[in-house]
């Protein structure tokens, strides 16, 4: 059998203790515990996260990653608005309004570099908006306006995907920076689901009707076209998530009795795995997130400041005596 330093090229470190920083897969002899130890992930769980200035729910998109996210749009209860919030990690702060108030909105790209597209306005809605950090331009309109819907990828090289119009849409469309293209359709149409990924590796997952039909698909997309893959444990729609489309997250929603849920579950890249449930069951519940490791819950009904953050925190495993 092939020893260490055969594999790796060199011998495995020797540590007073515990590696100051640890990073997933490291290995070392610990002198002080006179053992072999790695780090590893621990399992995830849910922290509250600061509140909202402005509690809103109806997925207002999503956008950036747990320590840099924007919140754009929504339903403040009476009506819809263009707030957006900017979320550092810690606590919320009001940046400028979208040119259009609107609830039910896709997000895609970064906390600097934003795109928000179609929504409820009221009435069906094209418009799309693209964020430099500081204020919103409007940018090329979808070619078919729709609300509830779902995005994912960059400012530069979105999806849109799903929504209403007014019926379950399985319609796809991909930004290049400068305009919308249709695209193939989802196998499955549905409304107020969940995206996550890149234009070229994207992941699209739940949705359904409130109470009356909701879905637990999980399609991939590869730039082109839509493929069904192992589905959601859990059936679910006004649900949140992010990431990746080897490592994403599913969160919160509707069950199909329409009761609110607090289920996560995360995905490798082949299947569905359940997890720690969200502190509060939500529905309406809009996220984000970078991969299956770090993801932030917020904007949920009924108009609920509430923030929740996501985390798997790395810890020491004992490997051998």
């Amino acid at each position: 059998m092939a020893d260490y330093k055969a594999i790796k090229g060199h011998t495995i470190e020797t540590v007073a203790g515990d590696p100051a920083v640890l990073q997933v897969g490291d290995i070392w002899y610990s002198s002080t515990t006179r053992k072999i130890r790695g780090a590893k992930r621990a399992a995830g769980a849910w922290a509250s996260g600061g509140n909202l200035t402005t509690g809103r729910r109806a997925n207002p998109g999503g956008i950036g990653i747990q320590t840099a996210a924007l919140s754009a749009g929504g339903n403040a209860a009476p009506g819809i608005v263009g707030i957006v919030e900017s979320y550092d990690g810690s606590s919320w702060t009001e940046v400028a309004d979208l040119s259009t108030a609107r609830e039910y909105n896709a997000g895609a790209g970064l906390q600097t570099a934003a795109l928000t597209t179609g929504g409820n306005t009221p009435g069906l809605a094209a418009v799309s908006e693209s964020f430099d950090g500081s204020s919103w331009t409007e940018v090329a309109d979808l070619n078919t306006a729709r609300s509830e819907v779902a995005g994912l990828g960059t400012q530069t090289a979105a999806l849109t995907f799903g929504g209403a119009v007014p019926a379950s849409s399985a319609l796809t469309e991909i930004w290049n920076g400068t305009s919308w293209t249709e695209t193939g359709d989802l196998n499955t149409a549905r409304k107020q689901l969940a995206g996550a990924g890149i234009t070229t590796a994207g992941l699209a997952f739940g949705g359904g009707v409130p109470g009356a039909d909701q879905k637990n698909e999980s399609e991939s997309f590869d730039g082109s076209s839509w493929t069904e893959g192992n589905n959601l444990n859990t059936n679910r729609t006004a649900l949140g998530g992010g990431g990746l489309q080897t490592s994403a997250i599913a969160f919160g929603g509707y069950n199909p009795g329409g009761t609110v849920q607090g289920v996560t579950e995360e995905y490798d890249g082949t299947s569905w795995t359940e997890v720690a449930d969200l502190a509060t069951a939500s529905g309406n519940i809009a996220g984000t997130a970078a991969t299956n490791e770090a993801a932030l819950a917020f904007c949920r009904a009924p108009n609920s400041t509430a923030t929740e953050e996501f985390t798997k925190a790395q810890n020491v495993k004992v490997i051998t005596d």
